[in-house]
């Protein structure tokens, strides 16, 4: 079972989330634990203060240390040895499907969520292992990103989708979008589904979702197919789907 802790001042949405849909099936099936750890369990004034002003100035305040290095402290103790504590993070490396793969591989793993306007950097260097951002964006807080990752990483474990193989061929699971969807009617105002998905020949249909899947990160995100190194029916697959879309397809 992969255990998880979020260490976090607002802890509801994750609970609420934690009850819907693949995430609330795969708790109750026993096959993920969700923690949730306040920090201002840990405060010992009569207002719980978690936040303090930065030194040298500026807008805004930052989470108080000893309140969220105690929260971290009392999250990763639950969780098997070697659970690396994770800040979600603008700073942080961008969390992309391999990393996914790689925390769902972990025994466990503590995620924390900041507020206001960041983080004390001695924390950071006493109590942090990694930074993991989910886009070049800011948000008012990490619980939206912490539940991201949880989303993520959970679909990817045995037992929790329905149909094993929809973890497999989702987009970015082999490094690439996904190839174009289709279900009944077959005709629906006026536009058919491709004729090569309804005749049965499934030798066919995977090679025009490959050729697809490439012609679609081709367009949408390039950078993708810049890392890959195509092999050479992948090139003709990308070929033929560039000289299908005619002169001026150039995304």
């Amino acid at each position: 079972m992969l255990a998880i802790e979020v260490v976090t001042l607002i802890g509801e949405p994750v609970e609420a989330y934690l009850r819907t849909g693949v995430v609330g099936r795969a708790v109750a099936r026993g096959v993920v634990r969700v923690g949730i750890e306040d920090p201002r369990r840990y405060t010992h004034d009569v207002h719980r203060s978690v936040d303090d002003r930065p030194y040298g100035g500026g807008p805004g305040m930052l989470l108080a240390v000893e309140p969220l290095a105690s929260a971290i402290g009392a999250a990763r103790a639950r969780l098997p040895a070697g659970s690396p504590r994770i800040l979600l993070s603008a700073q942080g490396r961008p969390f992309r499907q391999t990393e996914a793969q790689r925390l769902a591989a972990l025994p466990g793993f503590v995620l924390i969520a900041g507020r206001y306007e960041g983080v004390d950097e001695r924390l950071i260097e006493e109590c942090v292992d990694e930074e993991l951002s989910i886009g070049d964006y800011v948000l008012s807080g990490g619980e939206l990103a912490a539940l991201v990752v949880i989303d993520a990483v959970i679909r990817l474990l045995p037992g929790v989708l329905n149909d094993p193989e929809s973890a497999l061929e989702e987009s970015f699971a082999a490094g690439l979008l996904d190839w174009p969807q289709y279900t009944r009617p077959e005709e629906w105002r006026g536009r058919r589904v491709p004729e090569v998905l309804t005749r049965g020949d499934h030798a066919a249909i995977r090679r025009w979702r490959r050729k697809q899947a490439l012609g679609r990160t081709w367009e949408r995100r390039p950078d993708l197919i810049e890392q890959r190194a195509l092999t050479e029916e992948d090139q003709r697959l990308l070929a033929e789907y560039r000289s299908e879309r005619g002169p001026g397809s150039d995304r």
